[in-house]
């Protein structure tokens, strides 16, 4: 601990250095601005001068060439690309807010669509669309797009009418507002200073931006008291800022202003604040758990520098103590700020195709052009070697001698192939899509159907990805950090809370023409009565780029609403047809019911004759073991018992007769009534058109 007093910044020996907080932040930038140039400022140089299509003889790939030609691959590869993530980020909403489930259930859901409608309105007041497609075509040039998140008061101005004399007349005037307005300012690389340490703009020491201003913005801020009043003076001149490089350098009225975004030393900014004791951080309200550590040698501020001179010094004014810059890589490098983009990654093909085409125009000029071999020592002292139609030469001799016409030869046709081959490489390189090649070799057979689709998925599938990065590391920040600043500063019309943005980002225009394709094909596979057919026909609709695209999705909406008339009468049908079986059903119930108690009966008087069958044995059986009496008497009893028995076997006889013809009638009517509820069910499943009203089934 003791030895960490020895160095602590704010300890009394610190302040005996004579470093201050502009000298600090100055050399910062001197620092990173030195990183940049050794890495990163020819490569970005020359990749403006390709899209831009100027030529300059330090991209001259052989000292020999002549030509200044750069063709048109990469420009070509950068519109299509930037076009395809335009498209697909600003067509539909541009962000939607999904919160959690707890913030849902305490009825914030009022408050969220009020938020989206809020911020959605004045985004586009502030005009945040170009500046997010001019970030686009920076990170598609440079490889990383970069921009500022600036605040600012403005004043909103509204035709609107008001009463006068008591109601007698209404005057038509101006209402004006002062609202907080969010910017979005973008930012080119070379003003865009990083930690060469850090691989976003939240992880590093810090963010300079460096640019020249002009002195008004400086003196105006002043007057409106952000900035202190010191003069600053004017900028020298440094080509390494300026916006481009084919631009004459205007030097009057320009300030350079030197934005830092970041971590300072706070004893450095307790100078020249001027706090001593304890420090406090506005944070717009009293936030649990967020207090600054008052023992750490950093803290988050922001400083502004004019001309080296200190214009602002102060602490991070923001609730979240974020930095107010957002920034995304075309495509990633794995632990660097800069990304890849499209120039560089058509950059060797770009390069051959220059010095293909380039050669080839320089060994036109020597094979088109008429020229003549002399006879030097026969030729007249002072004539001019010069050939032009009707020119008279003077020779000293015969003229078929001294003058011979001379040609180099003939320039190869293969150069063509070679170029055409290039292109398809620089295609393969950078994703782009040939808007004339790809559908000429369709056409001419080249590719089938399947290989078009593939090819195009493989288009869309890198397309993807860089939308991807560029909602997750651009879109989403922004949007994130424009509504922190205004609940912060505009809470009377914001609410408040933590609410999830989502990006709504669709397919760009590839992309809704390969599934329109698909969606094509599928429509060839069903026929128009299948209830998913409207279904896939409107989506074919909402993906075209229709200019009556709503009108047909509204007409096919109306046409695929179900007339109410016949929706209650289907519905009535319905009910009668559930009434007919539940009754239909009732009836076969208590059909059923009889049949089976029928049997049950039939079931019982047959054990009732086997019991009665039973007892006449048993009788016969006593009778024949009583005791001995008079043989006649004994003769004429047992005639009597036979006939008896005769009698009782008649009886049985008949009534097993009579059992087996119930059987037999109640078999025939179990057999019909199956019949008929075969037919019933049937008549129930199929009912017939022109029926209006199902009948009631006999029961």
């Amino acid at each position: 601990m003791d030895d960490f007093n020895d160095i602590n910044p704010l300890s009394s020996d610190a302040f005996t250095s004579g470093e201050t907080l502009e000298s600090w932040v100055q050399s910062k930038c001197d620092e990173w601005r030195n990183a940049y140039e050794d890495t990163y400022q020819s490569r970005h140089q020359e990749y403006y001068r390709i899209w831009r299509g100027e030529s300059s003889r330090e991209d001259d790939t052989r000292t020999s060439e002549r030509s200044r030609i750069i063709t048109p691959g990469s420009m070509q590869a950068v519109e299509e690309n930037t076009a395809e993530i335009e498209e697909a980020t600003f067509t539909g909403q541009l962000f939607d807010i999904r919160d959690d489930v707890m913030d849902e259930s305490k009825g914030e859901t009022a408050d969220i669509a009020l938020l989206k409608k809020k911020l959605t309105e004045d985004l586009t007041r502030a005009k945040v669309q170009p500046a997010i497609s001019t970030c686009i075509l920076n990170a598609a040039v440079y490889g990383t797009g970069m921009a500022e998140i600036e605040m600012s008061e403005v004043i909103v101005q509204k035709v609107a009418t008001q009463e006068i004399m008591d109601g007698a007349a209404t005057q038509i005037g101006v209402e004006m507002e002062e609202r907080v307005q969010v910017r979005l300012r973008p930012i080119l690389p070379q003003n865009f200073l990083v930690d060469p340490n850090g691989s976003t703009v939240d992880d590093g020491l810090g963010v300079i931006i460096d640019e020249f201003v002009g002195s008004e913005i400086i003196r105006k801020d002043q007057e409106n008291g952000i900035y202190m009043e010191v003069d600053v003076g004017t900028a020298a001149n440094d080509t390494d800022i300026e916006p481009t490089q084919d631009m004459t350098v205007y030097t009057d009225d320009r300030v350079r202003r030197v934005k830092y975004f970041g971590l300072v030393p706070r004893h450095l900014l307790e100078m020249e604040k001027d706090l001593g004791g304890e420090i406090v951080i506005d944070t717009l309200g009293s936030v649990d758990g967020v207090e600054e550590k008052q023992d750490s040698y950093f803290v988050e501020a922001i400083v502004v520098l004019g001309n080296g001179r200190l214009l602002m010094a102060d602490y991070n004014p923001y609730m979240m103590q974020d930095r107010p810059l957002v920034a995304f890589p075309w495509d990633i490098v794995p632990n660097t700020f800069y990304g890849r983009g499209v120039i560089e990654k058509a950059y060797n093909v770009q390069k051959a195709t220059d010095t293909e085409i380039r050669s080839r125009i320089d060994a036109l000029a020597l094979t088109i052009h008429p020229m003549m071999a002399i006879d030097a020592t026969r030729m007249p002292r002072g004539s001019s070697p010069t050939i032009k139609p009707g020119k008279m030469l003077k020779v000293n001799g015969n003229p078929s001698e001294i003058l011979q016409p001379f040609k180099f030869g003939d320039v190869s046709q293969i150069t063509f192939q070679q170029a055409g081959e290039l292109q398809k490489m620089l295609q393969q390189a950078t994703g782009a899509v040939n808007a004339a090649g790809m559908p000429a070799a369709a056409a001419g057979g080249a590719a089938g159907t399947g290989a078009m689709a593939m090819a195009l998925g493989s288009v869309m599938k890198r397309h993807k990805r860089t939308l991807l990065a560029f909602q997750h590391g651009f879109l989403l920040p922004f949007i994130q950090k424009a509504a922190w600043r205004y609940m912060q500063f505009d809470a009377e019309n914001y609410p408040v809370g933590d609410y999830n943005f989502h990006c709504e980002g669709s397919l760009g225009l590839i992309g809704r023409e390969y599934e329109v394709s698909q969606l094509t094909f599928l429509l060839q596979t069903m026929g128009t009565d299948s209830p998913m057919y409207p279904i896939i026909l409107r989506s074919v609709v909402d993906n075209m780029s229709l200019t009556n695209r709503d009108e047909l999705l509204a007409q096919l909406d109306e046409q695929n609403k179900p007339d109410e008339a016949e929706a209650q009468m289907a519905e009535q049908k319905h009910a009668m047809e559930i009434e007919v079986q539940k009754t239909t059903l009732a009836a076969l119930a208590g059909q059923a019911h009889e049949s089976e108690a029928k049997a049950a009966k039939v079931q019982a008087e047959m054990m009732n004759i086997e019991e009665e069958n039973n007892i006449a044995y048993a009788k016969i059986a006593a009778s024949q073991v009583q005791p001995e009496v008079n043989p006649e008497q004994d003769a004429f009893e047992k005639k009597i018992i036979i006939m008896e028995e005769i009698r009782k076997d008649r009886e049985l006889n008949l009534r097993e007769e009579d059992m087996k013809a119930r059987g037999e009638q109640h078999a025939a009517d179990m057999s019909a009534k199956s019949a008929e509820q075969d037919m019933l069910a049937q008549a129930l499943a199929e009912p017939s058109p022109s029926e209006e009203m199902p009948q009631e089934p006999l029961v």
